[in-house]
């Protein structure tokens, strides 16, 4: 200090770099109020903060929710969640590792047959914490289909699938799960509990060589590194691996029905957070540390501290909640940046100072605004050309060709990316009606007041982009009651967006599944319109337009209601035209698990009966009210297309109609209907009717009108009947429809689950 004294009389310039970088403030810090007064802070290597309290109904904790187990049967003593086996590895924040990931397989023999299975599960439904965004679902196999399903604390349901899939080792790239041999997907905000199982699609027969077993887990992402054919061919080892090495992150909060102000549980200089999927958090306020939750709260930091990280060269000032930096006596300016402190000059004039700056500032602000002017004319001008870019790689060249052919009609309406930005308010997230494996779809209002529904397709191939817009043009020809017109598209964004009309009354596979028996206007006489107009509309298409469009993605959800109930046909995202001289085209396969042909999914050949079988399935949907696909119903239920042809090969055809259609349906009705549906689903396209001949003998079905359960049966007998099949609701965790693209096979034989080890 005496050094320093006399330099600053002797007005000597100083240097910094002889000095310490901060003066520190003699303030004692209190100690960490890590948890309640002679509660046990430690586990092992772990300290285990309040709301968290060591010991089981010890008090110690905010409530019996937070009560951690700390084992010390263990060396070094292990930290458990409440009385159960989840064991805590890490603690960080509002974030804990566990260690005990729950791991599902399924392995087989060289025949297909099962050696050993177990179902992933884990439930934190008693306790503060969350499944965190950092982990996700991982599927590893090559044979391999994983179903997750869960739950958040409100009750929400969730589930998803991934799909592993390969043929030969050569396919495999170490550290890429990109669905070949290892595939990834995101799990929701707040999932309370989940559930998994794998499946096989070809009991990796195919694959035996060097791939014997399909694994799914839950974990931290980061953490998994994909080893390619090493953890493909070496199942005990990649089990070990991924039990021991691969944590799964769980997050905590206060769970209440109280707001933050209601619950007042945040202690001195602390904020409450309201978390989205329910409940709080408190955090001590920037420059205080300590615990928001124990009394007096949190307490200031001393920024200028010798061991702080704060950049500070001058005289630094602790203040509560942050910290001032000032020049040393004698100099001026910025004392937060290195040689930002310079000697006063008090010898010169202020005004030639004050001129020169306002100059200096007006200079500034004049090529600011001119760089500015520049910029925004060149991202306009770059603007410009990237749309014209993308207008001709999307074809827009060649449509301009044949719009201006003689003959060609004006159908197709050219919009640009300013109109339908404009009608979706820039693709806004809270326009999106709906999402597929083909593009998502956005409801718009064009400035004539038209609605629309505006489609953002994937990335179409270059290659491929003259096909696209010669199926462009055909499909806005199209013109059928029951199919949904194409207004027109634009080719000025990177995706080509197609225009279509809007259809606002929801989709066929809401109806049927919102309830137990469907909406109230969903009756047996509707159901069977749905279906004539339906099937009328693919008839329409394989037969009577242009050139034959086979749809190739018939579902439920496909399958759209106007505000009067009528059908209409949607998405023909994945649809092919056929040449008038072939009877089938070959393509990669895609379709929806449930719905899919199995015969054009072995064969990769498309034919106008593959529409068929997937209409099938929608058929037995609507006489059934049960979806494609279902991990909630029992084995032999699971794929609905085989329990119903198999039901009506052994005459339970009245056992699996849904009780609302066995009431309202006449024998007769129901008989055929039975048969035309089995005929839809055979395994061999030849054997299928074509649509329009499905059409026909739909609309035969009108005329049978007297129901056989009153001239066969006493009131009382076909009452009890009713109610003896009447099934409950099997539909707690809804399942999203499953698609797939350009990949391997699908098996639909039914899927068991069984528990037992690896081997």
């Amino acid at each position: 200090m005496l050094l320093l004294f006399t330099l600053l009389l002797s007005n000597v310039p100083l240097s910094l770099a002889s000095l310490p970088t901060a003066e520190a403030k003699n303030i004692q810090s209190p100690l960490e109020n890590i948890a309640k007064p002679g509660c046990k802070t430690r586990c092992g290597n772990l300290t285990v903060p309040y709301p968290f309290g060591i010991g089981v109904g010890s008090g110690c904790s905010l409530d019996k929710t937070f009560d951690m187990t700390c084992n010390s049967t263990y060396n070094p003593p292990r930290l458990f969640i409440k009385t159960g086996n989840i064991q805590i590895s890490k603690i960080s924040g509002f974030e804990m590792w566990s260690t005990d990931i729950s791991v599902t397989f399924r392995c087989y023999n060289e025949s297909g047959g099962v050696t050993s299975n177990n179902s992933g599960w884990t439930n934190l439904r008693t306790t503060p914490f969350v499944f965190s965004q950092k982990n996700k679902f991982t599927v590893v196999g090559c044979d391999d289909v994983a179903l997750i399903t869960g739950a958040d604390r409100n009750g929400g349901n969730f589930s998803t699938s991934c799909y592993g899939l390969c043929n030969k080792p050569a396919d495999v790239l170490n550290g890429t799960c990109s669905g070949i041999g290892c595939c990834q997907a995101s799990i929701p905000r707040g999932l309370k509990r989940y559930a998994s199982d794998t499946l096989s699609l070809t009991n990796h027969t195919g694959v035996f060589e060097f791939n014997r077993c399909g694994f799914a887990f839950l974990g931290e992402e980061t953490s998994f590194q994909f080893r390619g054919v090493d953890d493909l061919s070496n199942a005990t080892e990649f089990y070990s691996r991924i039990s021991s090495d691969v944590p799964t992150v769980l997050e905590w909060v206060i769970e209440s029905n109280q707001s933050c102000v209601e619950a007042n549980v945040c202690k001195g200089n602390s904020s409450c957070t309201e978390i989205d999927f329910g409940g709080y958090r408190c955090s001590c306020n920037k420059g205080y540390q300590g615990n928001p939750y124990l009394d007096p709260g949190c307490h200031d930091i001393n920024e200028c501290d010798v061991n702080s990280n704060i950049s500070c060269y001058g005289v630094c000032i602790n203040t509560e909640g942050s910290y001032t930096c000032k020049c040393l006596p004698g100099y001026t300016g910025n004392a937060d940046t290195q040689d930002g402190c310079q000697p006063n000059n008090s010898n010169g004039s202020k005004f030639p100072v004050m001129v020169f700056t306002l100059a200096l500032v007006f200079g500034l602000v004049a090529i600011l605004s001119g760089l500015i002017g520049i910029f925004f004319g060149l991202r306009k001008r770059k603007l410009i050309k990237l749309r014209e870019k993308f207008f001709e790689k999307n074809g827009g060249v060649f449509l301009k060709q044949k719009l201006n052919t003689p003959g060609t009609s004006d159908s197709v309406t050219m919009f640009t990316a300013e109109q339908l930005r404009t009608a979706t308010d820039n693709y806004s997230e809270k326009q999106i009606v709906g999402c597929g494996g083909y593009g998502v779809v956005y409801k718009g209002i064009l400035p004539d007041k038209r609605v629309v529904a505006v489609k953002k397709s994937k990335l179409v191939d270059g290659t491929q982009a003259e096909q696209f817009i010669n199926e462009v043009l055909i499909l806005t020809q199209v013109i059928h009651r029951n199919v949904v017109k194409l207004l027109g598209c634009c080719l000025e964004e990177e995706v080509p967006v197609l225009v279509y009309e809007f259809i606002s009354n929801n989709t066929l596979f809401y109806h049927i599944h919102h309830r137990s028996g469907g909406t109230s206007w969903l009756s047996w006489e509707n159901r069977l319109r749905v279906a004539i107009e339906a099937a009328s509309a693919l008839g329409y298409l394989h037969s009577q337009a242009g050139m034959p469009i086979i749809h190739r993605d018939v579902k439920s959800t496909n399958i759209l209601l106007d505000e009067n109930y009528t059908t209409k046909i949607s998405d023909f995202g994945a649809s092919r035209l056929v040449p008038l001289d072939h009877d089938q085209v070959t393509t990669l396969v895609q379709g929806t698990l449930g719905y899919l042909d199995p015969e054009y999914f072995h064969t990769s050949q498309l034919t106008d009966k593959s529409d068929v079988y997937s209409f099938g399935v929608v058929l037995a949907e609507l006489i059934t009210g049960q979806k494609p696909l279902s991990a909630d119903r029992t084995n032999e239920e699971k794929n609905l297309a085989t329990y119903f042809v198999k039901a009506v090969k052994e005459s339970r055809l009245f056992e699996i109609v849904e009780p609302r259609v066995l009431r309202e349906g006449t024998l007769e009705q129901l008989q055929v209907m039975g048969d035309l549906v089995k005929r839809c689903l055979s395994l061999h396209g030849n054997d299928r009717p074509t649509m329009k001949e499905v059409a026909m003998e739909l609309e035969g079905l009108k005329r049978f009108k007297t129901h056989q359960w009153s001239q066969n049966h006493t009131h009382e007998e076909a009452r009890s009947l009713i109610l003896e099949v009447e099934p409950s609701d099997l539909y707690d965790v809804p399942l999203i429809p499953y698609s797939i693209s350009d990949w391997g096979s699908y098996s639909s034989t039914s899927m068991t689950f069984q528990e037992s080890k690896p081997r």
